[in-house]
């Protein structure tokens, strides 16, 4: 069983309550568009770190962490990609990506808008985390907080930050 946390579109800033609420967590991941190499460093610090890297980031962050990225937790298969829409609407070549080796989960971050929809014809479920950074239209920062346990996605919750 692992409980994870789940970001995207810091934009170079990380509020302080994410160590609150990913506290309790075993590995923490970032959907992309982190911003600077320091605030990886804190989180990596803090808990086991997974992300992608997102349409801002620069050169610091592209050579950490890859555009795609696939591995499996507690007999899921995750999928994980800043720019990779979502179901009836993925990004151009994700469909083709998820249908060449499929997930179970696909995570993706870019829009600012939380989601999390399930895709019968795919098999998978979709989740974007939507923002907890500072820049964006987004209203509200938010996280996903979730357990994976012997193959199943359980317990989500959507995190509110002030």
């Amino acid at each position: 069983m692992k409980k994870i946390g789940l970001m995207s579109d810091t934009h170079n800033y990380l509020h302080p309550q994410v160590f609150k609420y990913f506290e309790d967590v075993d590995e923490i991941w970032h959907a992309g568009d982190i911003g600077n190499a320091g605030l990886a460093d804190q989180l990596e610090a803090f808990k086991p770190f997974r992300a992608v890297y997102g349409n801002i980031d620069g050169a610091d962050i592209r050579i950490r962490y890859p555009e795609v990225l696939r591995f499996t937790v507690e007999d899921v298969p995750v999928l994980m990609i800043h720019i990779g829409g979502y179901p009836g609407k993925y990004a151009p070549g994700v469909k083709a990506m998820i249908q060449q080796q499929p997930p179970k989960l696909f995570i993706s971050g870019h829009s600012h808008i939380l989601k999390v929809i399930p895709d019968p014809a795919l098999h998978l479920l979709h989740m974007n985390p939507g923002a907890c950074g500072q820049q964006g239209w987004h209203k509200v920062k938010t996280l996903l907080r979730f357990r994976i346990d012997a193959g199943n996605i359980q317990e989500l919750e959507v995190i509110e930050l002030p």
